[in-house]
């Protein structure tokens, strides 16, 4: 059985998305990305990702929604969602967990800090 974590990359940053992507693989992950919540929900319905690391305010589906379809589905709902968003008030925040996520990072973020935070989720 293959112990590689699966992670789904959701960002409408292409920045953000290759840097994250290049990152995880590098930390042996099994990478997969969306550039926005219609293709991170596609996604999902095929594939089940151990984390989802996703931004909020997106142009189509944000981030809010596609944590609320995760933690709904039965398949999906173990796997752990971490925000990444610019949103940084107190209760973007407690949204956020509200809806099940396990971690909130507020950007920008230092990669290598979030790099261990999922190590830390998944261990």
């Amino acid at each position: 059985m293959s112990t590689t974590k699966k992670i789904l990359v959701v960002d409408d940053d292409p920045y953000i998305l290759m840097s994250l992507e290049f990152l995880m693989k590098k930390n042996g992950f099994d990478v997969m990305v969306a550039r926005n919540g219609t293709e991170a929900l596609e996604i999902v319905e095929k594939q089940v990702p151990d984390i989802v690391l996703l931004d909020i305010m997106m142009p189509d589906v944000d981030g809010y929604a596609i944590c609320k379809h995760i933690k709904s589905s039965k398949k999906l709902k173990e796997a752990k969602v971490v925000f990444m968003s610019a949103k940084s008030k107190e209760t973007d925040i407690q949204k956020g967990y509200d809806l099940g996520a396990s971690l909130y990072v507020t950007k920008p973020f230092s990669t290598r800090q979030l790099l261990k935070q999922v190590q830390e989720l998944i261990s």
